[in-house]
């Protein structure tokens, strides 16, 4: 298999991992992994709401693994074609996605602890501060968004054509 099959074969996951998972997954999951607004007016007791919340957590580490998928293909390009320039950009991208995955799960975590101000009385106010991590969250994935939707196109374009449309197929066998 060559690398711009493998490159191509990257691609088709990556653009449609982007777009559904990255763009519109957040608004699908969220409703998932958080608890339901008509179970928490029902909730009495501190070990009721502990367990609505642990019971979103495996929800948590499915988004988030779901999440890593667009990640992933960027590793694998940098694998098949490395250059230290973009390298530093995908180590970069890791690391804005290990801190958008926290404050993602602690603020996921803290809206079904807290459940909307039900649980106010059973829970430390540093829970109910989580409502305030969206805005720090938009911080670290507007760039992260910014530079894996780049370097996904640097990726996925072919580099064996020249801008005047020249096919160079020596570089196509590596």
């Amino acid at each position: 298999m060559t690398r711009l099959t493998a490159r191509a074969l990257i691609a088709v996951v990556f653009w449609p991992c982007l777009f559904f998972f990255w763009f519109l997954g957040p608004f699908v999951l969220f409703l998932l992994s958080t608890t339901s607004s008509e179970v928490c007016p029902l909730l009495e007791t501190r070990a009721q709401f502990l367990a609505a919340a642990n019971g979103t957590l495996p929800m948590l580490v499915v988004q988030n693994l779901i999440y890593a998928v667009p990640v992933v293909c960027l590793v694998l390009w940098n694998r098949l074609s490395p250059e230290p320039a973009r390298a530093r950009h995908v180590a970069t991208c890791i690391k804005l996605f290990a801190v958008a995955v926290v404050i993602g799960a602690v603020w996921e975590y803290g809206s079904s602890l807290t459940c909307d101000g039900y649980g106010q009385p059973f829970f430390s106010p540093a829970w109910q501060m989580t409502s305030y991590l969206p805005i720090f969250s938009l911080l670290i994935n507007i760039p992260l968004y910014v530079l894996v939707f780049s370097l996904g196109r640097a990726y996925s374009t072919r580099d064996d054509i020249t801008e005047d449309g020249v096919v160079h197929s020596s570089r196509d066998n590596a």
